[in-house]
């Protein structure tokens, strides 16, 4: 019997994997005379400064009526993507912001469509990023040219404003190559994680759309599409507004899955699968944009009869009043560089995992107990404990419905964590390091090849809810993305046709 056929985006996983025999002949110096800018600028159009509102950030309330619409807009843009540090360089400043981007690179670009509001007259902004302001560039209504575009979402039908997140491609792709993809739809995963947190602190309810006819938004956005194109949208209900307290809808929509495609390459593979998986037409079928019992997430994948289970029930953190402690650590949240190699106790990862997976367990605090993602019901969890107080040494599955650690190997794993990192020290001194993966033929079985683009939003966006979550506790996390791909899979003992998408270290900050 004759092998499946691959698609692209599973042709493109197996061409992207770093391996040690490989990866030093793929390697190349970088030009740092051609190092890409993380800004857009627009010279003409109307100029919206959001600096100005930025004063009461440092103590914040949630929104009542009273409170300044700009205001709320202006803390919804820092906590989402705004600059929350300038740090000195030989060459000028090196700029950080709320969401961390692998390289430092924020391939992201965002932009409003308004339909019209009294802030906010209708037409298309940038988020200037730079200088914390909005810049109007088109002045006319296109609501509805953005309703066809969405295949009318509903959300679309009440909502007066919507972010349209941009990849400009060149700037990931500048350092990491055809790799570039997977970084930069974890880079919006973890733009998405801000943007859902960022959300609740000034009262809007993002709701995500995923499945979009890619050409249409691009021209209505007047995107060169060959160097920046639109990679997720998500409508902004105002929670202060009754009729915009929307109900869940479906996110995510299947396109086409390519098997039928040449030899592509080095340098050109980012493109050919971007291309391949756009929507060109409605594929929301006969239910709409509805949201079905039967996309409710499975029961957890991994379950031995005879292994050691470890219930990962736990108090819920307390974010405080006016949840203080999340704005704070949004604009506080770096990526560790080193850790001091001490253990976590257990108690601190049972309450990462409890505010990055059970988020029913957070309603009570003003937080949305059910936020949008495209679908994890396609991410496992895995994670592997070098030094975890209370915890034995292993791999262990967790099953985010039991609520419970499942170990599936019995060893300290520390020198080959070191390696697949690729050498990097974090890898090495972290207490933990968790792994996200996808069964990629389950994925693009049920969305085609645009499932690539949801796996790693859907991993990055977890990926931030850990980020927070350690700051807020005080430990530290960075994300990592690349390692040695097959070499995880031997790590965890899973099969080989389970995609390794993310890997979040966690551990003890030097100092603590």
């Amino acid at each position: 019997m004759s092998e499946p056929l691959k698609s692209i985006a599973q042709y493109y996983h197996e061409r992207t994997k770093y391996d040690p025999d490989t990866l030093a002949s793929k390697g190349q110096q970088l030009d740092w005379t051609k190092q890409p800018e993380p800004f857009k600028e627009y010279k003409i159009g109307t100029v919206f400064d959001l600096k100005p509102y930025l004063k009461e950030i440092s103590d914040p309330q949630i929104p009542t009526a009273n409170t300044d619409p700009w205001q709320r807009l202006s803390s919804l843009l820092l906590h989402t993507y705004g600059l929350t540090a300038k740090l000195a360089t030989t060459s000028g400043f090196h700029y950080l912001r709320s969401s961390p981007s692998a390289g430092g690179l924020y391939p992201a670009e965002i932009y409003l469509v308004s339909r019209g509001t009294p802030e906010l007259p209708a037409g298309l902004y940038n988020y200037q990023t730079l200088h914390h302001s909005l810049v109007q560039f088109w002045d006319s209504q296109i609501w509805s040219e953005l309703k066809q575009a969405c295949f009318w979402h509903p959300c679309l039908e009440n909502t007066k404003l919507a972010m349209v997140v941009t990849a400009v491609f060149y700037r990931s792709a500048w350092r990491y190559q055809d790799r570039a993809y997977r970084r930069i739809f974890l880079d919006t995963g973890h733009l998405l994680g801000n943007l859902e947190l960022a959300g609740a602190l000034n009262s809007y309810r993002p709701h995500l759309i995923g499945g979009f006819a890619d050409e249409t938004l691009n021209n209505l956005l007047y995107l060169d599409s060959e160097t920046e194109a639109a990679i997720a949208v998500v409508a902004l209900a105002d929670l202060l507004e009754i009729d915009q307290n929307l109900p869940q809808f479906r996110t995510a929509l299947p396109s086409a899955t390519q098997t039928d495609y040449p030899e592509i390459p080095d340098g050109e593979m980012l493109h050919y699968l971007h291309c391949a998986s756009q929507i060109k037409s409605d594929t929301s079928g006969s239910q709409g944009w509805k949201k079905l019992a039967s996309e409710e997430e499975p029961e957890d994948k991994y379950n031995f009869p005879f292994c050691t289970k470890v219930s990962t029930v736990t108090p819920a953190i307390d974010w405080g009043k006016d949840l203080k402690g999340l704005n704070t650590a949004q604009l506080r949240r770096r990526s560790t560089r080193r850790y001091s190699g001490g253990n976590l106790n257990l108690e601190e990862l049972l309450a990462l995992l409890d505010f990055t997976y059970q988020h029913q367990h957070y309603g009570y605090q003003g937080l949305d107990a059910a936020p949008d993602f495209f679908d994890l019901s396609l991410i496992e969890s895995f994670i592997a404990v070098s030094g975890v107080n209370g915890l034995e040494e292993g791999c262990y599955y967790y099953a985010p419905k039991a609520q419970e650690l499942r170990q599936i190997r019995f060893k300290n794993f520390r020198r080959e964590l070191h390696y697949l990192c690729l050498g990097q020290d974090l890898g090495r001194d972290a207490a933990a390091l968790l792994f996200h993966t996808a069964d990629l033929n389950k994925a693009i079985a049920k969305y085609g090849d645009r499932a690539y683009r949801y796996l790693h939003s859907d991993a990055g966006h977890l990926g931030q809810r850990l980020n927070l979550a350690a700051t807020h506790l005080r430990l530290g996390a960075s994300g990592i993305g690349g390692f040695f791909d097959n070499l995880v899979n031997e790590v965890l003992g899973i099969p080989t046709d389970e995609a390794v998408i993310y890997i979040t270290t966690l551990g003890r900050l030097r100092g603590n």
